[in-house]
């Protein structure tokens, strides 16, 4: 028989937490499911300058905090790879590979992953050089020579992000041109310190083991190999949100982000999306945290409406 909750949140990233804790501090019963250690991609990060009250937090230390904060009021943690949703009106059913669990409101923050070039080298210097987030990380390559690997919107405005940070940043692109929107490659192109390498792919990221060094490239048209020295990689190939198990309720646009209102409310009445999973633009742990706060008060409120419908059906 499923366990049954007010409110289960799938995915225990800053988003996810927030909206536990927003939850389960209205008297809500409330469980946050996660596949892997609560946190998410804050366990990857280093060191975080962004997050208001801190001048610098490692990344699992905040993680920690949030989730001493998230179960502080009785949110329970639960381990499990969730498989589906079913909706069943009232009540939502979350399957995991382990357990059934039955809820009033299903809020969804599972999050996205970078897509990654699967080079030999990317993912030994992940955190050593090899970054996904130009926002999260450009500030630790001041004064150095960085690479921005792609060629649309995220790419380029990374990299004239990056060039009011660092001495140099090299843009290498697969194509002879750029597929971000014009505006966006006017200013790189007009920015005296971003040069670009076209036709080119990067084969290997290299160091001496603690950090990165360089990037081996070869030219697709040439076949003509070389390498590239360079403090830092930026990868920007396109982001995949993790949305697979809810492709059923018809929930996502065409590549597969969670569609919302400013409620953080989706399409299925109950089931609410927050932070990196939804349709938006910017994925940062401030804005996860603030869709959690809407979404776990959302909850709240969603769930008192059906309560006070129920009991005017009764006194009717």
């Amino acid at each position: 028989m499923a366990k049954k909750y007010d409110v289960v949140i799938i995915g225990a990233g800053p988003g996810g937490m927030t909206a536990a804790l927003y939850a389960s501090r209205a008297n809500l019963s409330v469980a946050m499911i996660d596949r892997g250690i609560y946190g998410g991609q804050m366990n990857n990060t280093a060191a975080i300058e962004n997050y208001p009250g801190f001048k610098s937090i490692m990344g699992p230390d905040l993680a920690q905090d949030m989730y001493d904060s998230s179960i502080n009021f009785g949110a329970e943690y639960v381990y499990g790879a969730v498989q589906s949703i079913e909706d069943h009106g009232d009540t939502k059913l979350v399957k995991t590979d382990s357990d059934e669990l039955e809820a009033k409101v299903v809020i969804i923050a599972t999050g996205s992953e970078y897509k990654k070039l699967g080079v030999p080298g990317e993912k030994d210097y992940g955190g050593k050089g090899v970054s996904y987030c130009a926002v999260c990380d450009g500030a630790f390559f001041k004064n150095k020579h960085v690479v921005v690997v792609g060629g649309g919107d995220s790419a380029i405005e990374e990299a004239t992000y990056l060039a009011g940070i660092v001495d140099h940043v090299t843009v290498i692109h697969r194509r002879d041109q750029l597929r971000a929107q014009q505006v966006i490659q006017d200013r790189a192109f007009a920015n005296d310190k971003i040069d670009f390498v076209w036709n080119t792919n990067v084969t290997e990221v290299v160091g001496d083991g603690t950090k990165v060094s360089g990037v081996k490239v070869r030219n697709n048209q040439t076949n003509e190999e070389s390498t590239i020295e360079t403090a830092g990689v930026f990868i920007y190939v396109g982001l995949l949100p993790m949305t697979e198990p809810f492709a059923d309720l018809k929930i996502t646009n065409a590549d597969g982000w969670i569609k919302t209102d400013d409620q953080m409310a989706t399409a299925v009445p109950g089931i609410y999306a927050i932070g990196d999973v939804r349709e938006k633009k910017l994925r940062q742990i401030t804005t996860a945290v603030g869709e959690g706060g809407i979404a776990g008060q959302q909850a709240f409120e969603y769930i008192e409406s059906h309560r006070s419908s129920d009991k005017s059906e009764v006194t009717q």
